[in-house]
């Protein structure tokens, strides 16, 4: 593990990747007992302080953990899945908030991704994810359900659909789309919406799933993108319109006055 004194970047960013690539690499093995502090600061002719930031950086990345006592140090962590889910959801969350990306533009990538996903749900789905689905169907239809947890809901029955297709790599991808995208998707279109013909959308593609009709599943998540652009569309309008229509009355008054 090296680093380069010529680099611009900061000594404790370079011995983080220097670990980081380390553990990548295979240099550094699942469960692996790092070197003490002092033995790294040796190693990287640095001081302590440096290093601990290094390892800071490396824990944030969920990429070692510590134990305290006698057999305590720093350990090379195993990245599940589930752990990495989380963080990419986060960083989708605020990648899609804080860019200015077109509602139309990140529909077409949710959708695009999950028809991707379809034909292989419907080959390798098993009870449990129809259960899921299912259950969530009825979830929807229930009259006193409120606007929240009808979203959530309606992200329930979509990361059913994905993990569906029993390929772990793909439900980590698509956890962006499905588990960040997709609510703030729903913020804009969930007062405009029909929950009546959405819940009739959902049943369309479980019974398609369940048929193991790739084709037919595919078909409907176009409709339903479709449908999803059309309320999102009707939604920003009518604020265009209102935002419009009190700038007017503004001039008005000012004018009367």
């Amino acid at each position: 593990m090296k680093i380069d004194p010529n680099s611009n970047a900061g000594l404790s960013a370079q011995i983080a990747k220097a670990i980081r690539d380390a553990i990548i690499s295979g240099a550094l093995d699942v469960n692996e007992r790092l070197p003490s502090e002092a033995e790294l600061a040796d190693h990287f002719d640095v001081s302590r302080p440096t290093i601990r930031e290094a390892l800071k950086r490396l824990a944030a990345q969920s990429l070692i953990r510590t134990q305290r006592g006698a057999f305590g140090g720093a350990f090379v962590r195993h990245l599940s899945y589930e752990d990495a889910r989380e963080q990419l959801v986060t960083t989708s969350t605020l990648l899609l908030s804080m860019n200015d990306i077109s509602f139309d533009t990140a529909c077409e990538a949710r959708f695009a991704l999950e028809r991707a996903c379809a034909p292989m749900t419907a080959m390798r789905r098993e009870p449990v994810q129809l259960a899921i689905m299912r259950a969530e169907i009825e979830r929807q239809s229930e009259p006193g359900l409120t606007d929240e947890a009808f979203c959530a809901s309606d992200v329930a029955f979509h990361r059913a659909l994905v993990d569906g297709a029993q390929n772990p790599v793909l439900s980590y991808q698509l956890s962006g789309s499905i588990e960040a995208m997709q609510p703030l998707m729903n913020m804009i279109t969930f007062t405009a919406r029909s929950r009546a013909e959405i819940v009739e959308i959902h049943t369309s593609i479980l019974d398609a799933i369940e048929a193991r009709d790739s084709g037919l599943a595919v078909s409907i998540l176009e409709k339903l993108e479709s449908v999803t652009k059309r309320l999102a569309h009707s939604v920003m309008d009518a604020k265009a319109k209102a935002i419009s229509k009190q700038a007017m009355s503004q001039v008005t008054q000012v004018s009367a006055e």
